[in-house]
């Protein structure tokens, strides 16, 4: 049973999905940090995200756990490493690959083939969940989405500066919204809601309302 919540970067989806995941007692599903560490084990092997002949038996051989939030690859915890504006970027670069997306979404399918999950990510219910019960698409303005990210780096010690966090963010949503395969849209069964005049327990709220009516029984 899958509950899908898509959007740009920077709009509270990971913060949604974790608190509404919660709240059915569900588990989360952060797809997100699945490209962030595509990127990261790709960087670190020296390996071109474009050369589909090296990436997919490397990629293949790779053991992804997620628990706890956590994300864990090969027995190493990678969830800190990939929390970084280099990482979110190079998510979204990695992500236009087909040959990367197939890999994931394979993992995606795997791990929440059996249980009960929120998975929040680009194209969950678009690509990943077509047919998931209930699917939301988390939006916000440009200015809302880069202060939210500018303050969670500032108090995780991370120096950042709030313009170039919001050109980030705009390359993100362009390379996001425009590459050939499952670009970032909003499924046309999503609810859409608008997260930038609200309160991530408003969004919560909001979220847990729709998704009850969904729920079956």
């Amino acid at each position: 049973m899958i509950i899908t919540i898509d959007g740009p970067a920077g709009a509270g989806k990971s913060t949604a999905a974790k608190g509404l995941a919660a709240r059915l007692g569900f588990e989360f599903l952060d797809t997100g940090a699945m490209y962030r560490m595509a990127a990261l084990v790709l960087d670190r092997a020296q390996i071109p995200y474009e050369d589909e002949v090296r990436v997919t038996p490397f990629l293949a051989q790779l053991r992804l756990e997620i628990a706890n939030h956590h994300l864990i690859m090969n027995g190493e915890d990678l969830t800190e490493q990939i929390r970084t504006p280099e990482r979110s970027m190079a998510a979204s670069l990695v992500a236009v690959y087909p040959h990367v997306r197939r890999f994931l979404v394979k993992c995606q399918r795997e791990i929440a083939s059996t249980r009960r999950m929120v998975s929040e990510g680009r194209d969950q219910g678009t690509a990943a969940f077509p047919d998931a019960l209930c699917k939301f698409f988390l939006t916000a303005t440009v200015e809302a989405r880069a202060e939210r990210r500018y303050h969670e780096l500032i108090e995780r010690g991370v120096a950042a500066d709030l313009e170039e966090v919001k050109a980030a963010i705009r390359i993100r949503d362009k390379q996001d919204s425009e590459r050939v395969t499952d670009p970032l849209t909003a499924a046309p069964d999503a609810i859409i809601v608008d997260s930038s005049n609200l309160t991530s327990n408003q969004v919560l709220d909001r979220l847990e309302k729709d998704a009850r009516r969904c729920l079956p029984g």
